[in-house]
């Protein structure tokens, strides 16, 4: 296969396992909106077990010893990404799929200041720029006029709760890059430790709201009157934790082959299908506002892309074709680092 044809393979493959994750995991919201822990818990297991059965068949996944020393090292990244886990869904389950990428349109700045701050070493300011070009598409999104349905209106919880992810996102990007020497710079092995710990804290968690035992309620009274959609949340709990795993190989897959242009690229493309399926699917609404507003979003985004790419060209020539800089800025630090799996950003 050439590269070219590589790079329309990876693109295609992750922009469809993204959009998949996102609209099935929108319909199980949709339908069982009370379980949402538990939800999130089972997509972890799946993808703790489908990486494990994976390690059997091909030496490219690497399973760890569970060591207590390594969990600990661990701990603030499988914090932060559990965080992310729930608040991505919450924001999922409380706003429309199409302004789902509007909610959570902070990622770039609260990124770039995070590391910034963590660094000790101020952005330049084309950087700067381009962070502010997508903080007023943000507010552009969510200054609502008065003339669209009550339904469609966000409600404060729930852009609180896309501020919330993206935040933790932020955060990801930092500690991915310090965890990463504690698991010799392996990315499968770093996305087992944080799926496994993840699991563990959203199944206690899920126990503890007491939405496992709502669940078991609803399963034993399906034939005496207590109504609910169990196919979906049963089908779309296996769809999607296979689908969750196989983000994960297409991000690794994605570092390997493209650019990080090509990357945001189709990132961006990526944000329009989901736009336009959320309105065929669930009949999302998008005004003159929120097409600007993802507009605005998405240029600044590829605008840093661009910025970024030809200022490692500058201070790394040599290194320009080798070690590509992170592609997915959703959930990689902004400077370079090794291979990172990017399924829990979706």
């Amino acid at each position: 296969m050439t590269v070219s044809r590589q790079v329309v393979a990876v693109v295609s493959f992750y922009m469809l396992a993204a959009l998949v994750m996102i609209f099935v995991n929108k319909m199980v919201l949709n339908a069982t909106p009370n379980l949402t822990v538990l939800f999130m818990f089972l997509q972890s297991s799946a993808t703790v077990l489908l990486l494990v059965v994976s390690s059997m068949f091909t030496p490219w996944v690497e399973i760890p010893v569970i060591e207590y020393i390594t969990a600990r090292k661990l701990a603030p990244l499988i914090l932060v990404d559990t965080a992310g886990f729930i608040f991505n869904a919450l924001c999922l389950r409380d706003i429309e799929a199409a302004f789902y990428q509007i909610a959570r349109g902070l990622v770039l700045p609260l990124t770039i200041s995070v590391v910034a701050i963590s660094s000790g070493s101020r952005p330049s300011w084309s950087v700067i720029g381009c962070a502010a070009i997508v903080t007023s598409g943000f507010f552009i999104g969510v200054s609502f006029s008065g003339d669209i349905p009550a339904r469609a209106v966000p409600t404060p919880l729930g852009l609180f709760y896309g501020l919330l992810s993206s935040f933790s996102i932020a955060l990801h990007a930092v500690l991915v890059k310090s965890s990463l020497p504690h698991v010799n710079g392996s990315s499968t092995i770093l996305s087992f430790w944080s799926n496994l710990g993840s699991a563990v804290l959203l199944g206690c968690l899920a126990v503890f709201k007491g939405e496992v035992h709502e669940f078991l309620l609803m399963v034993s009274n399906r034939e005496v009157g207590v109504q609910w959609d169990w196919g979906t949340f049963v089908y779309g709990n296996i769809i999607t934790g296979i689908f969750g795993f196989l983000i994960s190989i297409a991000g690794i897959l994605s570092v390997k082959i493209t650019s990080p242009v090509t990357h945001m690229f189709s990132s961006a493309a990526r944000s329009v299908l989901q736009i336009v399926l959320g309105v065929k699917i669930f009949g999302d609404i998008v005004t003159t506002q929120r097409a600007t507003s993802a507009f605005v979003i998405l240029a600044g985004t590829l605008l840093y892309t661009y910025v970024k790419s030809r200022e490692s060209a500058i201070i790394n020539p040599s290194e320009s074709g080798t070690n590509a800089p992170p592609k997915d800025l959703e959930s990689q630090p902004i400077e370079k680092q090794d291979e990172v799996d990017e399924k829990s950003t979706t």
